[in-house]
């Protein structure tokens, strides 16, 4: 008798031991694999976002510290006088708020009246739109093929500002400025604010 139960009782077992996985048991792997994937998908995609902010960051950057190189260039060959470098509504030949990367007309130097619309370095064709455009690789990765892409900066914005600097005692330095220069670009079709490059200079009047 106590055989028969021994095997009975090794047989159930057995039977429960062969079941398998129940449908909850299921489930929450399939739910806990789910959540695992989402969180890989999620970090690829923010990978992603960072490689494009990185490149339009860099492009921000530059056109940044173009702009306040070509003041520093103008001010240097005497070409720009101390109290040109200013904006328009303070006398000085900078035009205020945010503008389109336009290229530098006949004065040399970039956010001011004369600047005028831009073509394609390298081919010389017209940018979409007149603002600075970039001639990018296309699908066979070599520059300087039919296949090369126009990128358009359309995005982007440049203001130049200046305010006045102050002497320790709280009057005027009649002798410098400041100039900010701002850089922002936004992300088409991406809500949200937008990012920004922001360079700051000191410029004398002497020379």
């Amino acid at each position: 008798m106590g055989t028969t139960m021994t095997h009975a009782n090794k047989s159930v077992r057995n039977l429960q031991a062969q079941r398998g996985f129940t449908l909850l048991e299921v489930m929450i792997a399939t739910a806990i694999m789910s959540i695992g994937m989402l969180a890989v998908i999620a970090s690829f995609a923010t990978a992603i976002r960072a490689t494009a902010d990185a490149q339009e960051d860099l492009v921000a950057r530059h056109k940044a510290l173009d702009a306040m190189e070509s003041i520093y260039t103008a001010r240097n060959s005497q070409q720009l006088p101390f109290s040109s470098i200013n904006n328009v509504a303070a006398g000085g030949i900078f035009v205020a708020g945010a503008q389109p990367l336009l290229c530098a007309g006949p004065d040399g130097i970039v956010g001011t009246a004369d600047d005028t619309a831009c073509t394609a370095p390298d081919t010389g064709a017209a940018c979409p739109g007149g603002v600075e455009c970039l001639v990018l690789p296309g699908p066979d990765g070599v520059l300087g093929t039919a296949d090369d892409l126009t990128q358009s900066l359309s995005n982007f914005t440049r203001t130049i500002a200046f305010n006045t600097v102050l002497l320790p005692s709280g009057a005027i330095n009649s002798n410098l400025i400041a100039v900010t220069i701002t850089v922002a670009y936004i992300k088409p079709g991406i809500p949200g604010p937008p990012h920004a490059w922001v360079v700051n200079g000191l410029i004398s009047s002497y020379h």
